[in-house]
């Protein structure tokens, strides 16, 4: 099964900026899908953006032109810029990876990193 361990988040001011990794434990390229999502206090998950391994990318309406999400197949590892942070984006950011293994789909998840926007 694969694993996923976020790291990267913390507090930072409105207006800054901030990114994530998302390390998995095998290689990422035999990870369909992989994604970022969030969840804010009192909120339910949200996706914020996804990226397959042909390149395709979506991101939520509210984060477009501020974050972009990106993979490193070399170093197995899943990264999330996110600049121009406003304390809307204060959240848990968890990391999220579709894969097949003999036909049968699997979805992995991390634990989650903490991101703080101050205004």
């Amino acid at each position: 099964q694969v694993r996923l361990v976020e790291s990267g988040g913390g507090l930072v001011q409105a207006g800054g900026s901030l990114s994530l990794s998302c390390a998995a434990s095998e290689t990422i390229s035999s990870i369909s899908v992989m994604g970022w999502y969030r969840q804010a206090p009192g909120k339910q998950r949200e996706l914020v953006a996804t990226e397959t391994t042909t390149g395709s990318t979506i991101y939520a309406d509210s984060v477009k032109g501020r974050f972009t999400i990106s993979r490193d197949n070399a170093k197995n590892t899943m990264y999330l810029q996110m600049s121009s942070l406003e304390p809307e984006d204060t959240a848990v950011y968890v990391c999220n990876g579709i894969y097949r293994r003999a036909l049968v789909s699997y979805t992995a998840w991390g634990q989650g990193t903490r991101v703080t926007v101050s205004s």
